[in-house]
């Protein structure tokens, strides 16, 4: 009511993905990196060589996991 009414906000963006549009090609070849890198941590995470480092492997794979969605986002957008 009179110019005080919530003005719709734009879409939240990340930083890296504000980078990547301008270089597409560069999205791809980190989305790339990104699965051989999940496929790395999961082999190490089945074989189950290091059991002290388990859990920390464990956060790593949720953090790939994580960028690779964003880097999925981003290729869906354009």
């Amino acid at each position: 009511m009179y110019g005080l009414e919530k003005s719709p906000k734009a879409p939240f963006q990340f930083d890296l993905e504000i980078e990547l549009k301008k270089d597409p090609s560069k999205a791809k070849v980190m989305l790339k990196s990104v699965d051989e890198k999940i496929q790395e941590i999961k082999n190490i995470l089945r074989q189950g060589k290091a059991t002290e480092d388990f859990d920390n492997y464990g956060i790593l794979l949720n953090g790939y996991v994580a960028l690779q969605k964003v880097l999925k986002k981003i290729e869906a957008k354009k």
